[in-house]
C-alpha cells in the first residue's frame, strides 16, 4: 500500500501584523487629538509668551494677588481709640560732673571721684516711659504715668504720636501705688482725644488685654501688644529706689509689658483704660526665667489716686503712729521673754515703739503689743497692716485687735492724723534731738 504524504498548509500571519498596525495607528491619532484640544483650551506651554531664549519656562513675572483682606478686628478697634492720646514721657535731669582728676585720680592717690549736680542747668534725657492722656480741662490737659518714670526728675517733656515734643510740669505723685499725674498746655494736644476709664472690677479672667506704650523707649513709641487679663488681684509688694514701700493689688496679663511700656494703658475690647502697666516679672529668685507675667494698676484704683493728685497734688492716707515689726521675725527666745503672747498666736504685727500725741498712742497702744487684725481683716505682716490702714481715710474709726502678753484686746481708734503729717513730725523730733 503505498503512503500517502500530508503537508500542513501555511497560515497567513500578515493580517495579524495589519490589524495591530491600524489599531497602533488609531490610538496616536487619538492622543494628538486630545493633546491638540488641551493646549487650544489652555494655551500651549510652548508659546512665545511662556518661553524664554533657552526655550524654559520664564522667570520674574510674579505678582502681587489683587486680593484684599479685612483686617478689621475687635483689637484693632479698640487700640485706634485710644491709641493718640498714648505718649512717651521722658525723664529729663541734670549732667553729673565729676571733680577730681577723672580717671587720673587712682594713679596719683588722690581718692576716689564724686559726681555732683552740674549747676548750668542743662537738662539732659535720664529715662523714658509712657503715659496716657486722660482729661483736657480749661487751659491743662492731664497724663497719668507711673511714678517710678519720673522720679528724681528735674524736667519733663512727653512725645506726641506725630512725633511732636512738649514741655510738661509734675502734678503729683504717690509712691505707695506708684502713679504720678502730669499736666500740659491743652493747646499742644487740641486735636488728641483722651482714653476714657473702664471699670476694672467687671474685669475677667481670660478676656482679651490690649498694652500701649513705648517699649525700650521712644524709639518703639505707641507699640502695641495683646494677649488676656491673666489673674486678678495680685498682691504686688516692692521697693522704689528711695526704700519706700509700693503695693498694688494687680491686674497680671500676658500681654507683653516692657521697659519703657511702665505708665502706659491697659485696654479692654471697647477701648478703654482698665489698667496702667507697671511691672513684670523676669526672673524668679532662684534665676529662672519668665515669660507673660506682667502687671497692671486697676483703673478704679488710678482713678481714686489721680483725683487726689489733681486736687491735693498728694495722696492723704491715715497712720496709727507705730513702728512695726513682723511676728514672724523674732525668735522663739524673744517670743517667749519679751512679747510672751499665747503659743496659738503664730501671725501678726508687733509694736515696736509708739509716737506720742499719735491715734495708737490715744488709743492707748503700748510697745510689744501684738496686732493681729485690722476691723475683721487678719494682719500677719506689716505691708498688710498698711494695706488694710490705706482703705480708710483720715477721719476713720477702725477696730484694731491685738495681744498684749496672754490677754487679747480690742481698741477703737480715730484715725485723725495723716502719713504725711506724721513725717513732718517724726523728722522734726529727729532734728531737734541732734
Amino acid at each position: 500500500m503505498a503512503r500517502k504524504d500530508i503537508t500542513p498548509t501555511p497560515r497567513k500571519s500578515g493580517g495579524f501584523f495589519r490589524r495591530f498596525g491600524l489599531s497602533l495607528l488609531g490610538g496616536v491619532i487619538g492622543a494628538v487629538l486630545t493633546i491638540g484640544v488641551f493646549y487650544v483650551a489652555n494655551g500651549s506651554l510652548l508659546s512665545p509668551d511662556n518661553q524664554n531664549a533657552s526655550g524654559s519656562p520664564s522667570a520674574g513675572n510674579t505678582k502681587v494677588s489683587n486680593m484684599k483682606v479685612d483686617v478689621n478686628s475687635d483689637v484693632t478697634e479698640a487700640a485706634g481709640k485710644v491709641q493718640d492720646a498714648v505718649v512717651s514721657v521722658i525723664n529729663l535731669q541734670k549732667q553729673q560732673s565729676q571733680s577730681g582728676l577723672g580717671g587720673f585720680s587712682d594713679i596719683f592717690g588722690n581718692g576716689s571721684e564724686q559726681e555732683q549736680s552740674d549747676d548750668s542747668g542743662k537738662l539732659e534725657e535720664s529715662s523714658e516711659g509712657s503715659g496716657v492722656i486722660y482729661k483736657r480741662e480749661g487751659n491743662t490737659a492731664y497724663i497719668v504715668t507711673n511714678n517710678h518714670v519720673v522720679e528724681k526728675q528735674d524736667g519733663l517733656e512727653v512725645l506726641l504720636k506725630d512725633g511732636s515734643k512738649v514741655k510738661a510740669s509734675l502734678v503729683g505723685t504717690d509712691s505707695y501705688t506708684d502713679l504720678a499725674v502730669l499736666k500740659v498746655e491743652s493747646d499742644k494736644v487740641a486735636d488728641i482725644k483722651p482714653a476714657t476709664f473702664g471699670d476694672s472690677s467687671s474685669l475677667k479672667v481670660g478676656e482679651p488685654a490690649i498694652a500701649l506704650g513705648s517699649p525700650l523707649g521712644s524709639q518703639y513709641a505707641n507699640s502695641v501688644t495683646s494677649g488676656i487679663i491673666s489673674s486678678l488681684n495680685r498682691q504686688v509688694i516692692n521697693q522704689n529706689e528711695d526704700g519706700q514701700t509700693v503695693n498694688i493689688n494687680a491686674i497680671q496679663t500676658d500681654a507683653a509689658i516692657n521697659p519703657g511700656n511702665s505708665g502706659g494703658p491697659l485696654v479692654n475690647m471697647a477701648g478703654q483704660v482698665v489698667g496702667i502697666n507697671s511691672s513684670k516679672i523676669v526672673q524668679t529668685e532662684s534665676n529662672v526665667s519668665v515669660e507673660g507675667i506682667g502687671f497692671a494698676i486697676p483703673s478704679n484704683d488710678v482713678v481714686n489716686v489721680i483725683n487726689q493728685l489733681e486736687k491735693d497734688g498728694k495722696v492723704i492716707r491715715p497712720a496709727l503712729g507705730i513702728t512695726m515689726v513682723n511676728l514672724s521675725d523674732l525668735s522663739t527666745e524673744q517670743l517667749q521673754e519679751i512679747v510672751k503672747i499665747p503659743s496659738s498666736v503664730t501671725q501678726g504685727v508687733v509694736v515696736a515703739s509708739v509716737q506720742s500725741s499719735t491715734p495708737a498712742d490715744q488709743a492707748g497702744l503700748k510697745k510689744y503689743d501684738v496686732i493681729t487684725k485690722i476691723d475683721d481683716t487678719d494682719v500677719s505682716t506689716g505691708v498688710e497692716l498698711q494695706s488694710e490702714l490705706y482703705k480708710h481715710k483720715v477721719g476713720d474709726t477702725v477696730q484694731v485687735t491685738y495681744y498684749r502678753k496672754e490677754k487679747k484686746e480690742t481698741a477703737s481708734i480715730k484715725l485723725s492724723l495723716d502719713a504725711n503729717s506724721l513725717k513732718s513730725n517724726s523728722q522734726q523730733q529727729q532734728n531737734n534731738n541732734q
